[in-house]
């Protein structure tokens, strides 16, 4: 059945909601102001609001917002506290051990702890403000080309009113066309739409492969004589346990307002150990000694999850295309040794915003032409920073002593170390075959872990993330061979999916009278943190976005 739809036209559209597009949303409305040009700006969210699907560890580095808006704190931007020391420690099982020295690039004084959720919705607000057309609820589907399949001309939203089979409902919405002069792809890691580009017109032809972490964040409500209040460090990292050294990973807790903390653990998804399990970590990190100390009497009132992007300097694809540039983590912008990547990713969207502005007054949106973005990130200190880190995800991910041996002679020759361009391995090529019976001498959580205020299973955590999606619509995971999840991939590893999704989107049941297996989805229960399209070793799992407004509902993460 053809369906018609509506087709709208803008000069510059901004595919996702996040601290990327606003920022080079809003750098774009500046400069067009600066050069008395009138141009038609949109910015489509895949969440309800601005900020919804935004979750991050959030310390902010203002270097970007100081350039973007050097009056943002009389404009009301939402800070939570502003880094007053740093503190660094290494877990064992029962101890913690603070190191004499923090890195220099976890050097955060003065720096700003926010909300990211927040934050986003305050630069959303900016943008519209300033004339932008903010669509939230709008999920990016398909991207649309030119006659030759090589020029992108912007993108397609999803249908809404499906049913499980696809049949349009009475409530059928059909997607919009929109249509761009340039299109600005900044979805944050393992875009959908990016994955698209990837494929077709082969951007990061010679790169090395993103890979990425899982982190699992909460903000937790602590009591008045919180561990803050004896005026010790607000700003918190941890190393060991219980990921241990040879896995890259791991936590940290920032103070926020009103006796609340940030806390949250990364897994880095390169592990080869089949049965780890992301969350598992998180809850076992808050149930250490020291930490726990730290948020005793606390209960959680917010939990997010989401992949972040640690290839890092050499993972960055072409960073333009015919009608097309890309941003933030899309593009690989996290500076990994800091465990920053807002400020980066503003910059990224920033420079953007300086090569399309000169695209547009030249009326030309050719690679070559949008290829000033790369000129101005070579020049500036956004590639400084990053090129700094360019081995620094390769190192961590070596074991035992060799590890820091590659950290200690990356630290002392500002990122080169003894190998340079140190190669990454993509995170679903790691897993290891389970050896032995995963269910003899199991370390599995005891579920009395579990009190459901300060530690929650991951049920309660979807709760607690505010995520709905409609039941009776068709699947956004779609698994290509559900035969394989019982046989080989249950041989193999033990189908990882039940252990490294978050929100137990993944079960397998077996029928107790045949023993035959089969897997159940939840799809309600995604937190779109996109493990299952990263990690699953057969990539027999594609994440696409459900229907638009769908998902977490982020308020304070």
């Amino acid at each position: 059945m053809s369906v018609e739809r509506e087709s709208i036209d803008f000069d510059v559209l901004f595919v996702g909601g996040g601290p990327a597009s606003l920022a080079g949303a809003v750098r774009l409305m500046q400069l067009a102001r600066e050069k008395n040009m009138t141009i038609e700006v949109a910015l489509i969210e895949k969440g309800s609001d601005i900020g919804a699907h935004s979750v991050s560890g959030a310390i902010l580095n203002p270097r970007a917002l100081h350039e973007l808006m050097p009056d943002h704190i009389e404009k009301g931007c939402p800070v939570e506290a502003v880094v007053q020391g740093d503190a660094f420690y290494y877990l064992t099982r029962n101890r913690a051990f603070q190191a004499p020295l923090v890195p220099h690039y976890l050097h955060n004084k003065g720096f700003y702890i926010i909300s990211l959720s927040k934050f986003c919705r305050w630069l959303g607000g900016i943008a519209e403000e300033m004339g932008i057309n903010i669509f939230p609820g709008f999920a990016g589907n398909e991207v649309l080309y030119d006659e030759t399949g090589q020029t992108v001309t912007g993108i397609r939203t999803g249908d809404k009113g499906l049913g499980k089979d696809g049949e349009h409902k009475a409530n059928f919405e059909p997607g919009i066309d929109l249509k761009a002069k340039v299109t600005v792809f900044g979805e944050g890691a393992r875009g959908s739409l990016f994955k698209q580009i990837e494929e077709k017109l082969n951007i990061a032809a010679a790169k090395m492969p993103q890979i990425y972490e899982t982190g699992v964040k909460e903000v937790i409500q602590l009591p008045d004589n919180h561990y803050f209040a004896t005026g010790k460090s607000n700003d918190i990292h941890f190393l060991g346990y219980p990921l241990g050294m040879n896995t890259p990973g791991g936590g940290f807790i920032y103070e926020m307002k009103d006796n609340k903390i940030a806390i949250g653990y990364l897994t880095g998804l390169g592990y080869e150990d089949a049965l780890i399990d992301p969350y598992d970590m998180f809850t076992r990190f808050k149930r250490h000694p020291f930490v726990s100390g730290i948020i005793k009497g606390g209960k959680v009132i917010e939990q997010g999850a989401r992949t972040v992007s640690t290839g890092g300097y050499f993972s960055i694809p072409k960073l333009s295309a015919n009608g097309a540039v890309f941003v933030g983590g899309s593009a690989a912008m996290h500076n990994s040794p800091a465990l920053k990547g807002i400020h980066v990713s503003m910059k990224s969207g920033m420079l953007a915003a300086e090569a399309i502005i000169a695209a547009i007054a030249r009326n030309s949106f050719t690679e070559e032409s949008l290829g000033a973005f790369q000129t101005l990130f070579d020049a500036g200190w956004l590639k400084k920073e990053l090129y700094e880190g360019r081995n620094f995800a390769q190192a961590l991910a070596k074991k035992g002593a060799v590890k820091f041996i590659h950290l200690g002679a990356q630290y002392v020759t500002k990122g080169r170390g003894l190998i340079e361009r140190m190669p990454l391995q993509e995170d679903y090529t790691t897993l290891a075959p389970v050896k032995a019976d995963p269910t003899a001498g199991s370390k599995d959580l005891d579920k009395s872990t579990f009190d459901g205020e300060l530690y929650v299973d991951k049920l309660t955590g979807v709760y607690l993330s505010k995520t709905k999606h409609r039941e009776d619509q068709p699947s956004h995971l779609i698994v290509h061979d559900t035969h394989l999840c019982v046989t080989r991939c249950f041989d193999t590893y033990r189908s990882p999916c039940t252990r490294f999704c978050p929100g137990n989107v993944y079960e397998i049941e077996t029928d107790s009278a045949t023993g035959e297996r089969r897997l159940k989805l939840n799809p309600s229960n995604c937190f779109h943190c996109k493990t299952c399209d990263i990690k699953d070793p057969y990539r027999n799992i594609t994440w696409t976005c459900p229907e638009g407004g769908e998902g977490p509902g982020y308020t304070v993460v």
